[in-house]
């Protein structure tokens, strides 16, 4: 039987601390815009922030690469040493080595049929104050663009009464994604550009299809505003580029004919990633 720890904080600054190191270690430069648009840090529970009551947020983080919630994760530490609690899917926490740390760090599990309880679970976490991070594109994204979204996010926060912040990340994929794997060469002070949105307030009644547009179109504005100033220069052709901006990605109907491929083959999309 694969190793699954109890959720333990302790087991969660020590993966924190993990990030940090190899942050360190690789000289990535996390570069970040929008941190007036995070939740004030409040009080703390001995190292880190203490969840309580009224505080909660949804965290709407872009998917283009399986670090992409690093990089939101630091961010958070580094502004109010923060954990965020993630929602994943089943088949990431069915993953070898990523099982034990969704195991550890208290996320929430949608299983491959029955979602009613993880739902339950979740908007229970933002209402007794927790940070819950959520991946509305409900995988990568292989035209680097954000993808259709899901109404979850916006669904699990109109019950909870919080916000959802948009937190668009650009880079992070040039790391680690669909593709493409993991090199020290790409790693080596690669930068990081991440961009937190404005809040979006939703009431208990909200239109979910309506405000989940928005929140797509908030996450794609957060995205051109990363690439706007990103310090890597791109070579014409780039496979980590959007096509239409002169990258070698899948262009946006590309993608979708790949997504419905996948779909008709009964594929989990992005088991091996958060």
């Amino acid at each position: 039987m694969a190793w699954r720890p109890r959720p333990s904080d302790r087991f969660y600054r020590l993966i924190v601390r993990l990030g940090l190191f190899l942050r360190w270690a690789f000289q990535i430069r996390i570069l970040v815009t929008g941190t007036e648009h995070l939740p004030a840090p409040g009080p703390r529970q001995g190292i880190a922030r203490a969840s309580t009551p009224g505080s909660g947020a949804v965290f709407a983080i872009t998917h283009f690469g399986y670090v992409d919630f690093a990089a939101a994760e630091l961010v958070l530490w580094k502004h109010a040493h923060a954990q965020l609690r993630f929602m994943i899917h089943q088949g990431a926490a069915d993953h070898w080595l990523a099982g034990p740390a969704i195991s550890a760090t208290n996320s929430v599990v949608v299983g491959y049929s029955e979602r009613a309880g993880a739902l339950d679970e979740a908007v229970a976490k933002l209402v007794g104050g927790e940070y819950l991070a959520v991946f509305p594109e409900g995988g990568v994204s292989r035209s680097f663009k954000v993808r259709e979204c899901k109404t979850g996010a916006v669904r699990m926060a109109a019950e909870a009464g919080v916000p959802v912040i948009p937190v668009s990340v650009w880079g992070a994929h040039l790391l680690l994604t669909r593709g493409h794997g993991f090199s020290p060469r790409l790693a080596w002070r690669a930068p990081v550009r991440v961009q937190v949105g404005e809040p979006l307030h939703v009431p208990r009644n909200v239109d979910a299809e309506a405000a989940t547009a928005e929140l797509r179109a908030r996450l794609q504005a957060g995205i051109d505003a990363c690439i706007a100033d990103f310090p890597l220069p791109a070579a014409p052709g780039a496979w980590w580029m959007p096509s239409d901006l002169g990258g070698g990605a899948p262009s946006e109907a590309e993608r979708q004919l790949l997504d419905a491929e996948d779909a008709a083959n009964g594929r989990r999309r992005d088991s091996r990633g958060k």
